[in-house]
């Protein structure tokens, strides 16, 4: 007898049912984990914006299309319309929409497909390049104040040389303008903006650079995104002002250069200085100069004349003359004494011939001429030891007045010479002498700090004897 079986004695087996809902839900999620951000491109089809704001289109190629979405939030930061038609390189996730179970792509990024790879060489050159420190701004050097000649690397016919000149010629007329004729655009523009930049820097004719082209679109700016240009604007010796395209457009060159201006005009105007500014800064400056010295000269004239008092004060002439005066009245006295003796002994001498006449015997007059002659004697004796007397008097006199005047000429001397190492160890010539040095920038004002003197301006230093005319190098 064989064994029966009843229905149901084996278990069913359980069915995991998806419904549609939860099928599309997983089959989303396991796209959007799986493949994460893809960069897609292809051509634009089937484009249309709802009221809502948002972009629904199609990117196909010759095999397949692909259903896109992008929404409002992201497609405001985009900057155009895209039209059917365009070649696309989008960024997004894969995704699933589920009440239709539609697969599409979520786009968050959109760009031209051309553009988009000129952008991703530029953002790459642009990392590699500030990693070697070419964008540094402690590189970036200083332009010259007022410049005296300004080099221009641009296109020769285009529009950009002309609003450079016409800038220069209203704003700074007595710099002289070099040009280096290059292409801007093209094959030819990367050879000949480097061979430019070498030739200006290695004949050192200008004081600055201005490199410049019009505005255009990405593919004719490129040339100045190349990696060989960049490099050159970095090894050149002079001060480069980028001046390149519109106020929007960026390029490599910007960067590297020591200044980046919006427009060639505003390039122009970044070097060159207001010639009728500068020329009222001089004015002012002029008049503020005149006053000081007026100031100097009038505080100079008072200290002039109280030293020249005190030094008349104190002249030994001041001491002489009174002593001069006295030497004059004793010479007066002497001389009037001598006359006053001799006038005695004339009427002395009239008296004895009187007597003489009145007795005129030969003896008495033999004796009166003996006495006559004895007494002649006398006088003529007395007469010499008078006048030696005055003389060595007198001599005396001026002995003791030269002594005075030496001794008195002698103080002042110690006195002056006192003030003189005074003097000697306070000026500056002194100083210089030591080796110090006064610099100067070229209108004249003395440096005292390194900070405010630009890299290649020219300086005058002072020494003790000559000067020496120099340009900075570098600073510490």
């Amino acid at each position: 007898m064989s064994a029966g079986y009843e229905i149901g004695a084996f278990p069913t087996p359980t069915r995991d049912v998806y419904s549609v809902s939860r099928l599309n839900r997983e089959v989303r999620v396991l796209l959007e984990r799986g493949l994460g951000v893809l960069w897609v491109e292809g051509e634009l089809s089937n484009f249309s914006q709802p009221p809502s704001g948002h972009w629904y289109f199609s990117l196909k190629d010759r095999d397949a299309q692909l259903r896109c979405a992008m929404y409002r939030l992201k497609n405001s930061l985009v900057g155009f319309t895209p039209r059917p038609g365009m070649q696309l390189l989008v960024r997004g996730r894969i995704s699933l929409y589920e009440p239709k179970g539609e697969f599409q792509l979520i786009v968050e990024h959109l760009e031209e497909a051309g553009v988009g790879a000129l952008r991703r060489e530029f953002e790459r050159l642009k990392t590699r390049l500030a990693a070697e420190g070419l964008f540094a701004q402690q590189r970036k050097r200083a332009l010259p104040r007022f410049p005296r000649r300004i080099g221009v690397i641009t296109s020769p016919s285009g529009a950009a040389l002309h609003d450079i000149l016409k800038i220069l010629a209203r704003r700074y007329p007595a710099a002289a303008v070099l040009l280096y004729p290059t292409a801007v655009q093209g094959a030819a523009a990367v050879p000949t903006l480097v061979a430019a930049l070498s030739t200006a820097s290695a004949r050192t004719e200008c004081d600055v650079l201005i490199l410049a082209r019009g505005g255009g679109s990405l593919e004719d700016l490129w040339a100045f995104n190349d990696e060989r240009v960049a490099r050159a604007i970095h090894a050149c010796t002079l001060p480069v002002v980028c001046g390149v395209g519109h106020e929007i457009d960026f390029t490599i060159a910007d960067f590297v250069a020591d200044a980046r201006a919006p427009t060639p005009s505003a390039a122009a105007e970044l070097v060159a200085p207001d010639g009728r500014a500068c020329l009222e800064a001089c004015a002012r400056m002029a008049q503020r100069l005149e006053a000081g010295m007026r100031r100097e000269l009038r505080v100079g004239r008072v200290r002039l004349e109280a030293v020249g008092h005190r030094l008349t004060l104190a002249h030994p002439g001041a001491r002489l003359q009174p002593q001069m005066q006295r030497l004059d009245d004793l010479t007066q006295r002497l001389c009037g004494a001598t006359r006053a003796c001799l006038h005695r002994e004339g009427q002395r001498l009239a008296e004895e011939r009187a007597r003489l006449q009145q007795h005129s015997p030969q003896r008495v007059l033999a004796e009166w001429a003996s006495r006559n002659q004895s007494l002649q004697l006398r006088l003529a004796r007395a007469m010499r030891e008078q006048e030696a007397r005055a003389t060595v008097r007198g001599a005396e006199l001026r002995v003791r007045l030269e002594r005075a005047a030496r001794q008195c000429v002698t103080g002042v001397a110690q006195r002056l010479a006192l003030a003189q190492r005074a003097l000697d160890a306070v000026s500056p010539l002194a100083t210089l002498a030591r080796g110090f040095a006064i610099v100067k920038r070229a209108d004249g004002t003395v440096l005292t700090d390194a900070a405010i003197v630009a890299v290649g301006e020219e300086i005058e230093a002072s020494l003790a004897s000559g000067k020496l005319t120099a340009r900075v190098t570098g600073r510490k």
